[in-house]
């Protein structure tokens, strides 16, 4: 079992940026991958990027090219910086750690852009 705690969330302008932090209460490094996920109103949970224990990283289409996943595997943090923040950017964001067993999910960080 891990505990993941988000943070960074807030209402920021469109056109601005901001950074996520995820917080894990152990070692990241026992995870096949660490990710954020969000879930804009009404809407799925869809993925943002993810991020592997050898540094391999992934983005959704709707925002590659201004965002940037990382890990510090030694404060056992992942961090998302976003950038040129759109409307349809707002969402509760989700921390994942996954193993080979299961999902492990954070409470979640809500992100307003406002036009």
């Amino acid at each position: 079992q891990v505990q993941l705690v988000e943070s960074g969330g807030g209402l920021v302008q469109a056109g601005g940026s901001l950074s996520l932090s995820c917080a894990a209460s152990r070692s990241i490094m026992s995870f096949v991958y660490m990710g954020w996920y969000r879930q804009p109103p009404g809407k799925p949970r869809e993925l943002v990027a993810v991020i592997t224990t050898g540094g391999s990283t992934n983005y959704a289409d709707s925002v590659k090219g201004r965002s940037t996943i990382s890990r510090d595997n030694a404060k056992n943090t992942v961090n998302l910086q976003l950038s040129r923040l759109k409307p349809e950017d707002t969402a509760v964001y989700y921390c994942l750690a996954r193993s080979a067993e299961r999902e492990n999910w954070g409470q979640g960080t809500q992100v307003t852009v406002s036009s």
